[in-house]
């Protein structure tokens, strides 16, 4: 049959979509929210939108804003639209992310905020060296108030709107003993001063500049048309608020989101901003779409029950044409390893089939859980790829930590020398790092030897020399500890005593907080080996390791990254209370993080489109002892006629509900635990801040014990003869000892030199 002339003349981006799809693209005035649930098209609806707006002229492309969040959604958006215009349609100038938008817009408009329109914007590394300038001048204690924090904090108050105006004495509080708001204005003042600003000033001077200019906002407002606006219920205030100043008084903005995959409050992402849009814009057009076309029905039910137990949602009932496939698995294993090597066999039972690795994917909550995956996976020799981060021993604080460990072991290791005798900061600039390379280069020796025979002259500046006498002191004591100290326990003295774990303990940061993890973690795994020795064999061997790059792999990744992909078979792994949900996040943020944790949860099932396999283990090794787990509470809000359980363990598939119904309510269980843990590790760093009190004995170790070398001096040297040396001058050699010279310079005065630095006149 012929198709009817409706079919037959309706516009191509119009082809394909559903009813709901077809309705959001139509409904061209007044504000809309399209509320698309995970998998239903709703980047297919945008751009079909965005198209139709320009096919039946009611806007020219550049009477269009339409922001998203990301250059490659941006791209994709771009792309679309010029394919389903077949290619009229490759000019949309006002498409981008939030922050490039506002980036073209303050360029205009600049000398409004007493910059010029070439401004630059600065990236982290120039804003944490601006605050540490600025920390410093305020003669404030870097090392307790670390500009990472300070800088962690003013992108929080950019993030709500706040200029430093806005900062009250209770948000000032939160940084050096209320000096927050005077520094964040010394920061802004900076950063005119210089023609500058840095990401979050984006938006911000855009907001300062529409509140205060009223010509300026009415400007874009007769400017834009229509307003797009791609996953909302991501936005933080300071987009809200620009969105909405822009958006009145047409109200013709359109906003697509889900309110169940709102996952990024760390970030300053508010899904109350999605939540009260009807209430924002009344009379709002509310569009559901909830035809799925990624996953199962049994996925999709799984899903459903679990988030439905949220009560911050608009709520919405996820379907699909699909056929109901196989019920989402939930399996319970002894333990970590057991879960890895579970994991394994499964893939490997897929290759047998006929399968791909790419076909599967491993989402766990915290980096730190992708080790046992990842030695599983080398030791059997499965390809994989960590997507959204480094390899386990490919992170900075684990490479740091093993140079630690390495020089500890083998003091003629240069390169451990070289990545932590400054890390954390120890006062030794590049200077005085080069002065013991001359040294240890003329000397023909190892750079931990060098910098030990050093310290008793005057090569370097006494703080440089006094800090690296700490540090060779504390390697010397840390060779004799590992001969009766059981090595995992030396590696977490080593972290507390050198100063790195108060170092990223001071951040105050997410990202400082995984990193910890990933410190518990390695300390963990070095248990499972018998001496120090072997475990940095192991290491080395795992380095080594080819990874088919660019072939088939198996994707490991954390939930968060995994947001917007999908793949036919997906394990989530570590489903324990206190793993998932984080009892860190809880802990911080109570029922709303709560909240939060389990929309991660529904994320995380629905990036599967065939096979989805939960699995929790009965047993986790935290701190270095084994704890027993209880499943997650998300184990138990998903609905039974969706699930298979099978465990590994006695106790059968109702093993969860026996442990919770024993431990009675676990968020005020797991809580005191944590806190109690907490403290634990509170004790054992007063007792590490107690060692460091002792810093005569530390040096007098590093003179006595930190390398067994001979000194033996240069031949062609004596008392009575006249030297020059490149940093004091001219000078008479009064005595020597050893390779230890006692020269009394023209212009220096009396110094204690090596004879290494030293030239006959």
């Amino acid at each position: 049959m012929p198709e009817s002339p409706a079919l037959t003349d309706e516009p191509g981006y119009l082809r394909g979509l559903n009813p709901p799809q077809r309705e959001a693209v139509l409904t061209t005035e007044g504000p809309v929210l399209m509320l698309a649930g995970a998998g239903t098209g709703k980047t297919a609806a945008l751009t079909a939108r965005l198209a139709h707006l320009i096919a039946t002229r009611r806007a020219w492309p550049s009477q269009i804003l339409a922001v998203t969040f990301t250059n490659k959604a941006a791209r994709e958006m771009r792309e679309r639209v010029a394919r389903l215009s077949g290619g009229a349609l490759e000019s949309l100038p006002w498409l981008g992310t939030f922050h490039s938008v506002a980036a073209r817009m303050l360029r205009s408009h600049a000398e409004l905020v007493g910059l010029q329109s070439n401004f630059t914007i600065l990236d982290t590394d120039d804003q944490l060296r601006l605050l540490k300038q600025l920390i410093a001048a305020a003669e404030i204690d870097e090392k307790r108030w670390p500009a990472r924090q300070l800088a962690a904090l003013i992108d929080r108050w950019k993030n709500c709107g706040w200029t430093p105006k806005h900062i009250d004495a209770a948000e000032s509080e939160a940084f050096a003993n209320g000096k927050g708001q005077q520094l964040y204005a010394a920061y802004q003042a900076r950063l005119a001063a210089v023609n500058a600003c840095d990401f979050g000033d984006l938006l911000l001077h855009m907001l300062t500049i529409f509140r205060a200019h009223a010509d300026v906002l009415e400007s874009y407002r007769e400017r834009f048309r229509y307003i797009l606006v791609d996953e909302y219920q991501d936005t933080n205030a300071s987009q809200y608020d620009w969105l909405r100043l822009l958006a009145e008084p047409r109200r013709n903005i359109c906003v697509v989101g889900d309110d169940d995959q709102s996952i990024y409050s760390w970030r300053g992402a508010e899904v109350a901003n999605i939540l009260r849009f009807e209430k924002d814009f009344p009379g709002a057009a509310v569009i559901r779409l909830e035809q799925n076309y990624r996953s199962t029905p049994h996925i999709l039910g799984a899903a459903g029950g679990l988030i439905a137990n949220n009560s911050g949602r608009l709520g919405k009932t996820l379907w699909t044409e699909l056929d109901a496939g196989e019920k989402v698995r939930v399996i319970g294993v002894w333990d970590g390893p057991e879960e890895a090597r579970r994991v394994g066999d499964e893939i490997e039972s897929h290759l047998r089939r006929g399968g791909k690795l790419a076909d599967c994917a491993i989402l766990v909550r915290a980096q730190f859980q992708t080790r046992e995956f990842e030695e599983r996976f080398i030791s059997i020799g499965l390809a994989y790829q960590i997507v959204g981060g480094f390899r386990f021993y490919e992170r900075a604080e684990i490479r740091d930590a093993l140079a630690y460990l390495r020089l500890v072991s083998q003091p003629n290791d240069d390169l451990a020398f070289e990545r932590i005798v400054n890390q954390p900061k120890r006062g030794l600039g590049d200077k005085a790092i080069a002065t013991i390379h001359q040294f240890a280069r003329a000397a023909g020796q190892p750079l931990l030897m060098a910098a030990a025979q050093m310290l008793d002259s005057d090569e370097l500046q006494a703080r440089a020399r006094n800090s690296l006498g700490r540090f060779v002191g504390d390697v010397a004591r840390w060779r004799q500890m590992s001969g009766s100290l059981p090595h995992p326990e030396l590696a977490r003295q080593i972290l507390d005593e050198s100063g790195y774990t108060a170092m990223l303990q001071a951040e105050r940061s997410a990202e400082a907080a995984g990193r910890l993890e990933n410190l518990t973690e390695l300390t963990r795994a070095m248990e499972e080996y018998d001496s120090l020795g072997a475990f940095l064999e192991h290491v080395s061997l795992v380095m080594d390791n080819d990874s088919n790059k660019g072939g088939d792999q198996v994707t490991i990744m954390t939930i968060h990254a995994a947001k917007g992909l999908e793949f036919p078979i997906v394990f989530l792994a570590g489903w324990e209370e206190g793993v998932f949900p984080s009892q860190r996040a809880i802990d911080e943020g109570g029922l709303a993080s709560l909240e939060e944790e389990r929309r991660l949860a529904y994320v995380a099932l629905t990036r599967a489109r065939e096979k989805a396999t939960v699995i929790h283990a009965a047993n986790r090794r935290i701190y270095g002892q084994w704890t027993s787990s209880i499943p997650s509470r998300f184990v138990g809000e998903l609905p039974k006629e969706h699930i298979d359980e099978e465990t590994t363990m006695s106790g059968g598939e109702s093993l969860w509900r026996a442990q919770w119904s024993e431990r009675g309510d676990p968020f005020a269980h797991l809580a005191a635990a944590n806190s109690g843990r907490a403290a634990t590790r509170g004790a054992g760093w007063q007792r590490a801040q107690g060692r460091f009190t002792t810093e005569p004995q530390r040096v007098v170790e590093a003179k006595a014990s930190a390398v067994s070398i001979g000194n033996k001096g240069r031949d062609d040297v004596e008392v009575g003869m006249r030297v020059f040396h490149g940093k004091f001058g001219y000078g008479i050699i009064e005595a020597v000892e050893g390779n230890k010279l006692e020269i009394e310079f023209e212009k220096a005065g009396r110094k204690r030199v090596l004879d290494s630095f030293v030239s006959l006149s």
